[in-house]
Protein backbone atom coordinates (compact mmCIF):
# COMPACT_ATOMS: atom_id res chain seq x y z
CA UNK A 1 0.00 0.00 0.00
CA UNK A 2 1.20 3.34 -1.06
CA UNK A 3 1.88 5.95 1.17
CA UNK A 4 2.68 9.42 0.62
CA UNK A 5 4.94 12.61 1.82
CA UNK A 6 5.54 15.91 0.52
CA UNK A 7 8.82 17.47 1.11
CA UNK A 8 9.47 21.29 0.52
CA UNK A 9 10.24 22.20 -2.75
CA UNK A 10 14.12 21.53 -3.59
CA UNK A 11 14.62 18.92 -0.79
CA UNK A 12 16.78 16.41 -1.92
CA UNK A 13 15.48 13.05 -2.68
CA UNK A 14 18.63 11.87 -1.22
CA UNK A 15 18.30 12.82 2.08
CA UNK A 16 17.18 9.29 3.85
CA UNK A 17 14.85 11.54 6.35
CA UNK A 18 12.56 13.15 4.11
CA UNK A 19 10.12 10.24 4.09
CA UNK A 20 9.18 10.84 8.14
CA UNK A 21 6.78 12.97 6.74
CA UNK A 22 4.19 10.03 6.19
CA UNK A 23 4.01 8.91 10.20
CA UNK A 24 0.67 10.68 10.83
CA UNK A 25 -0.42 8.50 13.49
CA UNK A 26 -2.11 10.37 16.09
CA UNK A 27 -0.70 10.21 20.09
CA UNK A 28 -3.25 10.96 22.25
CA UNK A 29 -0.91 12.05 25.06
CA UNK A 30 0.60 14.96 23.15
CA UNK A 31 -0.78 17.94 24.82
CA UNK A 32 0.18 20.05 22.07
CA UNK A 33 -2.48 20.87 18.71
CA UNK A 34 -3.04 18.18 17.02
CA UNK A 35 -2.03 19.38 13.15
CA UNK A 36 -1.49 16.65 10.17
CA UNK A 37 -0.90 16.82 6.40
CA UNK A 38 -4.23 17.46 4.75
CA UNK A 39 -3.93 18.76 1.13
CA UNK A 40 -1.55 18.47 -1.73
CA UNK A 41 -1.57 20.65 -4.87
CA UNK A 42 -1.02 18.76 -8.38
CA UNK A 43 -0.83 20.87 -11.28
CA UNK A 44 -2.65 19.80 -14.63
CA UNK A 45 -4.31 20.19 -18.00
CA UNK A 46 -7.17 18.05 -17.58
CA UNK A 47 -8.65 17.66 -14.17
CA UNK A 48 -11.25 14.69 -15.25
CA UNK A 49 -8.10 13.04 -17.64
CA UNK A 50 -5.93 12.98 -14.41
CA UNK A 51 -8.29 11.92 -12.15
CA UNK A 52 -8.95 8.84 -14.41
CA UNK A 53 -5.09 8.10 -14.50
CA UNK A 54 -4.84 8.39 -10.35
CA UNK A 55 -8.11 6.04 -10.00
CA UNK A 56 -7.38 3.15 -12.86
CA UNK A 57 -3.90 3.21 -12.69
CA UNK A 58 -2.69 4.09 -9.60
CA UNK A 59 -5.84 2.70 -7.14
CA UNK A 60 -6.39 5.84 -5.46
CA UNK A 61 -10.12 6.46 -4.21
CA UNK A 62 -11.90 9.47 -5.38
CA UNK A 63 -12.74 11.97 -2.53
CA UNK A 64 -15.90 13.95 -3.23
CA UNK A 65 -16.07 16.33 0.11
CA UNK A 66 -12.96 18.56 -1.12
CA UNK A 67 -12.73 22.26 -1.59
CA UNK A 68 -9.98 24.88 -2.84
CA UNK A 69 -9.64 27.36 -0.13
CA UNK A 70 -11.64 30.04 -2.67
CA UNK A 71 -14.46 27.90 -2.16
CA UNK A 72 -14.72 26.04 -5.41
CA UNK A 73 -15.17 22.19 -5.75
CA UNK A 74 -12.11 20.61 -7.33
CA UNK A 75 -11.18 17.35 -8.41
CA UNK A 76 -9.02 15.32 -5.63
CA UNK A 77 -7.55 11.46 -4.89
CA UNK A 78 -6.01 9.85 -2.39
CA UNK A 79 -3.92 6.93 -1.60
CA UNK A 80 -5.44 4.06 -0.59
CA UNK A 81 -4.46 4.77 2.98
CA UNK A 82 -6.30 7.70 3.01
CA UNK A 83 -3.65 9.62 4.92
CA UNK A 84 -3.83 12.63 2.53
CA UNK A 85 -5.40 14.08 -0.44
CA UNK A 86 -3.84 15.26 -3.73
CA UNK A 87 -5.96 18.24 -5.16
CA UNK A 88 -6.06 18.46 -9.14
CA UNK A 89 -5.49 22.17 -9.93
CA UNK A 90 -6.12 23.19 -13.91
CA UNK A 91 -4.29 26.89 -13.65
CA UNK A 92 -5.03 29.30 -16.39
CA UNK A 93 -2.96 29.12 -19.22
CA UNK A 94 0.01 31.38 -19.49
CA UNK A 95 -0.21 31.87 -15.32
CA UNK A 96 2.75 30.99 -13.20
CA UNK A 97 1.16 27.51 -12.36
CA UNK A 98 0.55 26.52 -15.45
CA UNK A 99 4.14 26.49 -16.20
CA UNK A 100 5.03 24.42 -13.20
CA UNK A 101 3.01 21.79 -14.98
CA UNK A 102 4.93 18.76 -16.33
CA UNK A 103 8.05 19.36 -13.87
CA UNK A 104 9.12 17.13 -10.99
CA UNK A 105 6.33 17.77 -7.66
CA UNK A 106 8.84 16.83 -5.03
CA UNK A 107 6.03 14.46 -4.26
CA UNK A 108 7.38 10.87 -2.98
CA UNK A 109 5.10 8.07 -2.56
CA UNK A 110 6.08 5.52 0.04
CA UNK A 111 5.55 1.86 -0.44
CA UNK A 112 7.11 -1.84 1.19
CA UNK A 113 7.77 -2.95 -2.15
CA UNK A 114 8.84 -1.09 -4.43
CA UNK A 115 10.12 -3.63 -7.25
CA UNK A 116 6.32 -5.13 -6.80
CA UNK A 117 4.25 -1.92 -7.08
CA UNK A 118 6.71 -0.68 -10.36
CA UNK A 119 5.40 -3.65 -11.93
CA UNK A 120 2.14 -3.54 -11.21
CA UNK A 121 2.16 -0.28 -12.06
CA UNK A 122 3.58 -0.70 -15.42
CA UNK A 123 0.84 -3.17 -15.89
CA UNK A 124 -1.42 -0.70 -16.09
CA UNK A 125 0.74 1.97 -18.31
CA UNK A 126 2.30 4.02 -15.92
CA UNK A 127 5.55 5.68 -17.16
CA UNK A 128 8.78 4.74 -15.39
CA UNK A 129 12.33 6.60 -15.88
CA UNK A 130 13.75 3.34 -14.70
CA UNK A 131 13.48 0.36 -12.65
CA UNK A 132 13.39 0.92 -9.09
CA UNK A 133 16.76 1.37 -7.98
CA UNK A 134 18.84 1.13 -4.92
CA UNK A 135 20.06 4.42 -3.20
CA UNK A 136 22.67 4.47 -0.33
CA UNK A 137 20.60 5.05 3.29
CA UNK A 138 17.32 5.55 1.27
CA UNK A 139 16.05 1.92 -0.34
CA UNK A 140 15.05 1.09 -3.31
CA UNK A 141 13.37 4.38 -5.59
CA UNK A 142 12.11 5.18 -9.10
CA UNK A 143 10.94 7.94 -10.84
CA UNK A 144 7.50 7.43 -12.37
CA UNK A 145 4.98 10.08 -14.71
CA UNK A 146 1.54 11.06 -14.52
CA UNK A 147 -0.67 11.65 -17.89
CA UNK A 148 0.67 15.46 -17.67
CA UNK A 149 4.53 14.49 -17.09
CA UNK A 150 4.60 15.48 -13.45
CA UNK A 151 7.70 13.78 -11.80
CA UNK A 152 6.66 11.29 -8.60
CA UNK A 153 9.05 9.52 -6.33
CA UNK A 154 8.29 6.09 -5.35
CA UNK A 155 10.48 5.07 -2.62
CA UNK A 156 11.22 1.90 -0.46
CA UNK A 157 12.05 2.27 2.68
CA UNK A 158 12.81 -0.26 5.52
CA UNK A 159 11.75 1.94 8.68
CA UNK A 160 7.94 2.53 6.69
CA UNK A 161 7.76 -1.24 5.88
CA UNK A 162 8.69 -2.07 9.92
CA UNK A 163 5.96 0.50 10.50
CA UNK A 164 3.44 -1.19 7.77
CA UNK A 165 4.24 -4.62 9.14
CA UNK A 166 3.76 -3.30 12.50
CA UNK A 167 0.14 -1.60 11.64
CA UNK A 168 -0.91 -5.09 10.30
CA UNK A 169 0.23 -6.78 13.08
CA UNK A 170 -2.01 -4.22 15.43
CA UNK A 171 -4.59 -4.67 13.25
CA UNK A 172 -4.90 -8.46 13.37
CA UNK A 173 -4.41 -8.22 17.30
CA UNK A 174 -7.38 -5.60 17.21
CA UNK A 175 -9.60 -7.72 15.08
CA UNK A 176 -9.01 -11.12 17.34
CA UNK A 177 -9.78 -9.05 20.48
CA UNK A 178 -12.97 -7.50 18.92
CA UNK A 179 -13.48 -10.50 17.70
CA UNK A 180 -13.21 -12.37 21.03
CA UNK A 181 -15.15 -9.28 22.82
CA UNK A 182 -18.18 -10.62 20.67
CA UNK A 183 -18.45 -13.84 20.74
CA UNK A 184 -18.11 -12.43 25.25
CA UNK A 185 -21.28 -10.82 24.10
CA UNK A 186 -22.71 -13.68 22.52
CA UNK A 187 -22.23 -15.78 25.23
CA UNK A 188 -23.81 -13.21 27.64
CA UNK A 189 -26.49 -12.51 25.69
CA UNK A 190 -27.25 -16.34 25.66
CA UNK A 191 -27.01 -16.78 29.10
CA UNK A 192 -28.87 -13.50 30.35
CA UNK A 193 -31.96 -14.48 27.75
CA UNK A 194 -31.86 -17.93 30.11
CA UNK A 195 -32.76 -15.62 32.61
CA UNK A 196 -36.21 -14.29 31.60
CA UNK A 197 -38.70 -16.87 32.26
CA UNK A 198 -38.36 -20.00 29.97
CA UNK A 199 -41.78 -21.21 31.14
CA UNK A 200 -45.05 -19.54 32.29
CA UNK A 201 -47.35 -21.40 34.85
CA UNK A 202 -51.15 -21.81 33.77
CA UNK A 203 -53.71 -19.58 35.83
CA UNK A 204 -57.16 -20.35 35.57
CA UNK A 205 -58.12 -16.21 36.06
CA UNK A 206 -55.21 -13.93 34.02
CA UNK A 207 -53.71 -14.80 30.73
CA UNK A 208 -50.44 -13.08 30.72
CA UNK A 209 -47.40 -12.23 28.19
CA UNK A 210 -44.04 -10.44 28.77
CA UNK A 211 -41.13 -9.29 26.93
CA UNK A 212 -37.78 -7.74 26.81
CA UNK A 213 -36.37 -6.27 23.69
CA UNK A 214 -32.59 -4.70 24.75
CA UNK A 215 -31.01 -1.45 23.46
CA UNK A 216 -27.65 -3.00 23.57
CA UNK A 217 -26.49 -6.98 23.65
CA UNK A 218 -27.05 -7.52 26.97
CA UNK A 219 -28.99 -5.22 29.05
CA UNK A 220 -30.59 -3.85 32.40
CA UNK A 221 -34.28 -4.53 32.01
CA UNK A 222 -36.13 -7.54 33.69
CA UNK A 223 -39.09 -9.44 34.37
CA UNK A 224 -40.17 -12.30 36.17
CA UNK A 225 -42.80 -14.92 36.59
CA UNK A 226 -42.71 -16.62 39.87
CA UNK A 227 -44.48 -19.32 41.70
CA UNK A 228 -45.04 -18.64 45.21
CA UNK A 229 -47.25 -21.36 46.10
CA UNK A 230 -50.94 -21.73 47.26
CA UNK A 231 -52.62 -20.62 44.43
CA UNK A 232 -50.51 -17.29 44.33
CA UNK A 233 -48.27 -16.23 41.66
CA UNK A 234 -45.85 -13.38 41.44
CA UNK A 235 -45.16 -10.63 38.21
CA UNK A 236 -41.60 -8.85 39.02
CA UNK A 237 -40.80 -6.00 36.36
CA UNK A 238 -37.29 -3.84 37.64
CA UNK A 239 -34.99 -1.47 35.68
CA UNK A 240 -30.92 -2.08 37.04
CA UNK A 241 -29.14 1.42 37.19
CA UNK A 242 -26.78 2.01 34.15
CA UNK A 243 -26.08 0.27 30.60
CA UNK A 244 -24.93 -2.81 28.62
CA UNK A 245 -22.64 -5.59 30.77
CA UNK A 246 -22.71 -3.56 34.17
CA UNK A 247 -26.14 -3.52 34.39
CA UNK A 248 -26.70 -7.23 32.92
CA UNK A 249 -24.37 -8.40 35.58
CA UNK A 250 -26.90 -6.84 38.55
CA UNK A 251 -29.58 -7.67 37.09
CA UNK A 252 -28.24 -11.15 37.12
CA UNK A 253 -27.53 -10.58 40.96
CA UNK A 254 -31.07 -9.39 41.23
CA UNK A 255 -32.55 -12.30 39.85
CA UNK A 256 -30.98 -14.96 41.78
CA UNK A 257 -31.86 -13.58 44.97
CA UNK A 258 -35.63 -13.02 44.17
CA UNK A 259 -35.67 -16.51 43.06
CA UNK A 260 -33.99 -17.96 45.76
CA UNK A 261 -35.86 -16.60 47.91
CA UNK A 262 -39.13 -16.92 46.77
CA UNK A 263 -38.09 -20.84 46.12
CA UNK A 264 -37.12 -20.79 49.60
CA UNK A 265 -40.24 -18.93 51.53
CA UNK A 266 -42.49 -20.75 49.61
CA UNK A 267 -41.35 -23.82 50.18
CA UNK A 268 -42.17 -23.34 53.99
CA UNK A 269 -46.31 -22.58 53.59
CA UNK A 270 -46.31 -22.90 57.88
CA UNK A 271 -44.31 -20.24 58.53
CA UNK A 272 -45.36 -16.47 57.92
CA UNK A 273 -42.52 -16.27 55.24
CA UNK A 274 -42.71 -13.82 51.91
CA UNK A 275 -45.99 -15.36 50.86
CA UNK A 276 -47.61 -14.11 53.60
CA UNK A 277 -45.93 -11.42 53.83
CA UNK A 278 -44.01 -9.05 50.45
CA UNK A 279 -42.17 -6.93 51.82
CA UNK A 280 -40.53 -9.46 53.82
CA UNK A 281 -39.25 -10.98 51.20
CA UNK A 282 -37.85 -7.90 49.43
CA UNK A 283 -36.69 -6.63 52.65
CA UNK A 284 -34.26 -9.90 52.06
CA UNK A 285 -33.60 -8.85 48.83
CA UNK A 286 -32.74 -5.69 49.53
CA UNK A 287 -30.23 -6.53 52.01
CA UNK A 288 -28.64 -9.42 49.83
CA UNK A 289 -28.07 -6.33 46.91
CA UNK A 290 -26.67 -4.22 48.84
CA UNK A 291 -23.56 -6.57 50.55
CA UNK A 292 -22.93 -7.73 46.91
CA UNK A 293 -23.50 -4.84 44.46
CA UNK A 294 -21.15 -1.53 44.13
CA UNK A 295 -22.18 1.14 46.78
CA UNK A 296 -24.08 3.18 44.27
CA UNK A 297 -25.99 0.53 42.18
CA UNK A 298 -29.46 -0.13 42.58
CA UNK A 299 -32.94 -0.66 41.08
CA UNK A 300 -36.13 -0.04 40.60
CA UNK A 301 -38.73 -2.92 41.52
CA UNK A 302 -42.24 -3.81 40.97
CA UNK A 303 -43.37 -7.02 42.81
CA UNK A 304 -46.96 -7.85 42.62
CA UNK A 305 -48.67 -11.04 44.31
CA UNK A 306 -51.75 -11.86 42.81
CA UNK A 307 -53.64 -14.99 44.01
CA UNK A 308 -55.54 -16.89 41.83
CA UNK A 309 -58.33 -17.86 43.35
CA UNK A 310 -59.33 -14.40 44.79
CA UNK A 311 -57.70 -12.16 41.65
CA UNK A 312 -56.09 -9.70 45.03
CA UNK A 313 -53.11 -8.20 44.27
CA UNK A 314 -50.35 -7.42 46.64
CA UNK A 315 -47.64 -5.15 45.84
CA UNK A 316 -44.79 -3.38 46.47
CA UNK A 317 -43.38 -0.66 44.08
CA UNK A 318 -40.21 0.42 44.73
CA UNK A 319 -38.97 3.58 42.71
CA UNK A 320 -40.92 1.82 39.86
CA UNK A 321 -43.03 3.76 36.64
CA UNK A 322 -46.75 2.84 37.72
CA UNK A 323 -48.30 -0.23 36.79
CA UNK A 324 -51.54 0.07 35.17
CA UNK A 325 -54.73 -1.61 35.29
CA UNK A 326 -57.42 -0.67 32.58
CA UNK A 327 -60.97 -1.53 34.09
CA UNK A 328 -63.94 -3.27 31.64
CA UNK A 329 -65.29 -0.07 32.05
CA UNK A 330 -62.45 2.54 30.67
CA UNK A 331 -61.40 3.63 34.39
CA UNK A 332 -58.02 3.99 34.81
CA UNK A 333 -55.95 3.00 37.94
CA UNK A 334 -52.47 2.95 39.06
CA UNK A 335 -50.00 1.36 41.04
CA UNK A 336 -47.75 3.69 42.76
CA UNK A 337 -44.74 3.68 44.16
CA UNK A 338 -44.82 2.27 48.05
CA UNK A 339 -41.05 2.66 49.05
CA UNK A 340 -37.75 4.18 47.62
CA UNK A 341 -35.49 1.71 44.98
CA UNK A 342 -33.59 -1.08 46.30
CA UNK A 343 -30.07 -1.80 46.93
CA UNK A 344 -29.27 2.27 48.18
CA UNK A 345 -30.11 1.64 51.57
CA UNK A 346 -28.74 -1.23 54.33
CA UNK A 347 -32.30 0.15 56.58
CA UNK A 348 -35.09 0.36 54.48
CA UNK A 349 -38.86 -0.36 55.04
CA UNK A 350 -41.19 -1.60 52.17
CA UNK A 351 -45.21 -1.00 51.90
CA UNK A 352 -47.35 -3.06 50.33
CA UNK A 353 -50.37 -2.03 48.80
CA UNK A 354 -53.42 -3.74 47.85
CA UNK A 355 -56.05 -4.23 44.93
CA UNK A 356 -58.34 -6.37 43.35
CA UNK A 357 -59.19 -7.54 39.59
CA UNK A 358 -62.10 -7.71 37.98
CA UNK A 359 -63.06 -9.89 34.68
CA UNK A 360 -62.05 -7.67 31.74
CA UNK A 361 -59.41 -5.62 33.52
CA UNK A 362 -55.95 -5.59 31.69
CA UNK A 363 -53.01 -4.89 33.71
CA UNK A 364 -49.98 -3.79 32.17
CA UNK A 365 -46.23 -3.61 33.49
CA UNK A 366 -43.28 -1.41 31.59
CA UNK A 367 -40.02 0.28 32.00
CA UNK A 368 -38.82 3.81 31.16
CA UNK A 369 -37.50 2.35 27.75
CA UNK A 370 -41.15 2.84 26.68
CA UNK A 371 -42.25 6.03 28.24
CA UNK A 372 -39.01 7.83 27.53
CA UNK A 373 -38.99 6.92 23.78
CA UNK A 374 -38.43 9.85 22.14
CA UNK A 375 -39.58 11.33 18.33
CA UNK A 376 -37.65 13.92 16.01
CA UNK A 377 -39.24 16.77 17.94
CA UNK A 378 -37.63 15.50 21.42
CA UNK A 379 -41.11 14.43 22.56
CA UNK A 380 -41.55 11.47 24.61
CA UNK A 381 -43.47 8.86 23.94
CA UNK A 382 -44.98 9.36 27.43
CA UNK A 383 -47.35 7.69 30.01
CA UNK A 384 -50.40 9.23 28.33
CA UNK A 385 -49.96 7.63 24.82
CA UNK A 386 -49.22 4.56 26.29
CA UNK A 387 -52.48 4.41 28.04
CA UNK A 388 -54.12 5.44 24.53
CA UNK A 389 -52.49 2.44 22.59
CA UNK A 390 -53.77 0.32 25.30
CA UNK A 391 -57.42 1.16 25.45
CA UNK A 392 -57.21 1.19 21.51
CA UNK A 393 -56.38 -2.77 21.41
CA UNK A 394 -57.29 -4.24 24.52
CA UNK A 395 -59.45 -6.29 23.00
CA UNK A 396 -56.37 -8.32 21.65
CA UNK A 397 -54.91 -11.06 23.66
CA UNK A 398 -51.87 -10.57 26.25
CA UNK A 399 -48.89 -11.32 23.43
CA UNK A 400 -50.33 -9.59 20.76
CA UNK A 401 -51.07 -6.39 22.77
CA UNK A 402 -47.36 -6.48 23.68
CA UNK A 403 -46.28 -6.25 19.94
CA UNK A 404 -48.59 -3.50 19.02
CA UNK A 405 -48.03 -1.20 21.57
CA UNK A 406 -43.82 -2.17 20.62
CA UNK A 407 -44.52 -1.66 16.85
CA UNK A 408 -46.68 1.88 17.82
CA UNK A 409 -43.50 3.27 20.02
CA UNK A 410 -41.16 2.38 17.22
CA UNK A 411 -43.50 4.34 14.68
CA UNK A 412 -43.37 7.35 17.36
CA UNK A 413 -39.26 6.61 17.64
CA UNK A 414 -37.78 5.08 14.67
CA UNK A 415 -34.57 6.31 15.31
CA UNK A 416 -31.77 3.62 16.82
CA UNK A 417 -33.03 2.42 19.97
CA UNK A 418 -31.05 3.96 23.35
CA UNK A 419 -32.80 2.26 26.16
CA UNK A 420 -34.17 -1.27 26.97
CA UNK A 421 -38.09 -2.22 26.19
CA UNK A 422 -39.34 -4.26 28.71
CA UNK A 423 -43.38 -4.92 29.41
CA UNK A 424 -46.08 -7.39 30.76
CA UNK A 425 -49.35 -7.59 30.05
CA UNK A 426 -51.99 -9.58 32.26
CA UNK A 427 -55.73 -9.86 31.15
CA UNK A 428 -58.26 -10.85 33.43
CA UNK A 429 -60.36 -13.87 32.12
Amino acid sequence: MARMSSPARGHSHSDGHGHKAHRCSFHPDRQDLYVRLATVTVFVRDQQRSQRFYLDQLGFEPVHDTHLPCGDPCYAVSPPDGTAVLVLVAPQPGSEEYRLIGRPTQITFLTENAQRKYEEWCKKGVAFSEPPQTQDGVGKSATFLDVDGNSFFLLEDEAAVREIEEHRREHAERLESEHMAALELETAREVQARLFPQTQPELSTLEYSGLCMQARTVGGDYYDFLTLGRDRFGFVIGDISGKGTPAALLMANLQAHLRNLCSVYSSRPYTPFAVEQPQRLLQAVNQLFCENTAARAFATLLFVEYNDETRRLRYANCGHLPALILRSDDALETLDATSTVVGLFDRWECEVGENRLAAGDTLVFYTDGITESFNDSEEQFGQERLVEALRRNRELAAPSLLRTIVEEVRRFSPHKQHDDITLIAAKCR
